[in-house]
């Protein structure tokens, strides 16, 4: 069965692959081609996003200068509510934290961040759940905030769909072989012919590119697990910031009358349907009873994510060097979201032979850091 020919055939419906094919719908024909029955079902759907101009190494601090205005101001009609919410973060800590979150403050500061340091009463006036030893330390970062992922992802669909893209659920890549012209994906939707791939395929990235017969870039997936808990006694917080222990290895905040909770694990994984693993949950429960006077009174929810690392934690945008008309979009990591406005301009203009956007210039982003290419030499 040929399902049709197109000039780009995105594989992966996640924000990578929903993100190039809003802005790319206008210039092209577009399909995307995504394994699951559901968009986003993968990491973008198991993100606890939050916009800060601060995370990540400058190449991706770029790329979300660059996204700001889009999260601002969105297209008339991309959504029925604003993007993002005020959310901030404090970095807590015990007294021997201080050296930590001193380097962390001088770390935000050169990235031209406003950081506030907090005495212990000011940290549990915005935290109060944490004890008072782990609360001996603190810095504020007022500018983090929530995004909306689920309005982010259907905004960028229904806005592709809306300039004539196609979106294959249940179409995940069988075979990608290249006749010297154009490419032909075979797919359990059909056959799929187009001029150029992109590969937006998340924790599966590699193996579309060994399915196109393109060198594998060394991809790391690494699960995240995270649970949503009651806890009675704090239930009608909603404004806490986001809560992240010096030494990186919990944050938590309020989630609609509950509170979400990580340890934020990086724990290597093949690509899949990652699960949460009870023990990697008992820890996490033990971490946020140590540091915490929560009483979980019940885990409402549990689940993990594979967050996709490159080697040097920078995006991946561009062409294969070796494979014709096969575009990288990839290695997302913890930057997918807040980053993906960014990236589809850019994938956009690198794909239709456009140069960058000046608001992408503008704001430092340098598409030699992001390229495939970089890793060559490696």
């Amino acid at each position: 069965m040929t399902a049709g020919t197109y000039d780009v055939a995105i594989v992966g419906a996640g924000i990578a692959g929903a993100s190039a094919a809003h802005f790319l719908a206008p210039k092209a024909r577009v399909v995307v081609l995504e394994r699951e029955d559901q968009p986003g079902y993968h990491t973008t759907g198991r993100s606890a996003a939050l916009f800060s101009e601060t995370y990540g190494n400058a190449a991706v601090r770029a790329l979300s200068r660059a996204s700001r205005g889009f999260f601002d101001t969105p297209p008339p009609g991309f959504a029925e509510r604003a993007l993002l919410a005020p959310r901030g973060v404090v970095f807590f800590g015990r007294s021997e934290h201080r050296a930590a979150l001193e380097q962390h403050a001088d770390e935000l500061r050169a990235t031209g961040a406003t950081v506030e340091w907090l005495a212990p009463d000011g940290i549990l006036s915005r935290v109060p759940a944490l004890r008072r030893e782990w609360a001996a330390v603190g810095l504020f970062e007022a500018a983090a905030e929530d995004i909306d992922v689920h309005a982010l992802l259907s905004g960028f669909l229904r806005g592709a769909r809306a300039a004539g893209a196609q979106v294959m659920t249940g179409a995940g890549l069988d075979a990608a072989t290249h006749d010297g012209r154009r490419w032909t994906l075979r797919t359990r939707a059909g056959e799929i012919q187009a001029d150029i791939v992109v590969n937006a395929a998340g924790a599966w990235a590699d193996n579309v590119a060994a399915l196109a017969g393109a060198a594998p870039l060394g991809l790391a997936p690494l699960k995240r697990t995270a649970i949503v808990f009651d806890c009675p006694r704090f239930g009608g917080a909603t404004d806490w910031p986001m809560a992240v222990d010096a030494t990186e290895d919990l944050y938590f905040r309020p989630d609609a009358g509950r509170f979400l909770a990580s340890p934020a694990d990086e724990t290597a994984s093949p690509p899949c349907d990652a699960q949460p693993d009870e023990l990697d949950v008992a820890r996490l429960i033990e971490r946020l009873q140590a540091a915490t006077t929560f009483e979980v009174a019940r885990v409402t929810a549990r689940w993990a994510g594979l967050r996709t690392f490159a080697s040097d934690r920078t995006l991946v945008a561009g062409f294969d060097a070796a494979r014709p008309g096969f575009f990288w979009l990839a290695g997302q990591g913890g930057y997918g979201i807040q980053t993906a406005p960014a990236m589809g301009l850019l994938a956009t203009a690198q794909i239709i032979g456009e140069p960058m956007p000046l608001r992408l210039a503008e704001a430092g982003v340098d598409s030699a850091a992001l390229a495939p290419t970089r890793f060559i030499a490696r």
